[in-house]
């Protein structure tokens, strides 16, 4: 059940400032959420201003923890601005990369929604064993990983990727 509402209010140090607060009620199988917004916006409703702007704004804000978590991109301690330049590149990519990973290879499976966090811990972050061929790589993965038919249909996308080569 979900309930949208609004009422006036002004704190004593916002002068001559005429708020709303938006506010959800909702209760869902994990329990009460209550939600609150405070706008200066007049001409939409309720549900509109929470809905429309405020849960986009924060999956946007989401998107950035995950750049910043997940993918590291606030490491930009060296001293030249190239060098930050290109480790921001390099997160931005790897974004997409796991964005087109989620919304391709890993559509209609557990992980379709997933951080990049939890791809990463669930499918990269494994253990194991390298074994290096002149022509080729393989790699041995232990027999009991819950994720086996998964990583194989990742696996077998990257490897249906055609491979440019210079020249």
């Amino acid at each position: 059940m979900r309930l949208y509402g609004e009422a006036q209010y002004q704190a004593k140090s916002w002068k001559g400032l005429d708020t709303r607060v938006i506010y959800k009620a909702e209760v869902n199988q994990m329990g009460d959420n209550p939600r609150f917004v405070v706008t200066s916006i007049k001409n939409a409703s309720a549900r509109c201003i929470y809905e429309q702007f405020y849960c986009p704004r924060g999956q946007d804000e989401n998107y950035i923890k995950h750049l910043k978590n997940d993918l590291s991109c606030d490491r930009t301690s060296d001293m030249s601005f190239r060098a930050n330049a290109l480790r921001m590149y390099y997160a931005c990519a790897a974004y997409v990369l796991h964005y087109e990973m989620r919304t391709t290879v890993l559509k209609d499976t557990e992980m379709q929604r997933a951080q990049p966090s939890t791809v990463i811990a669930k499918l990269f972050k494994i253990a194991v064993k390298v074994v290096e061929y002149k022509d080729r790589v393989k790699l041995h993965l232990p027999s009991s990983n819950p994720m086996k038919v998964l990583l194989q249909r990742v696996t077998e996308a990257f490897a249906a990727i055609p491979v440019l080569r210079p020249g």
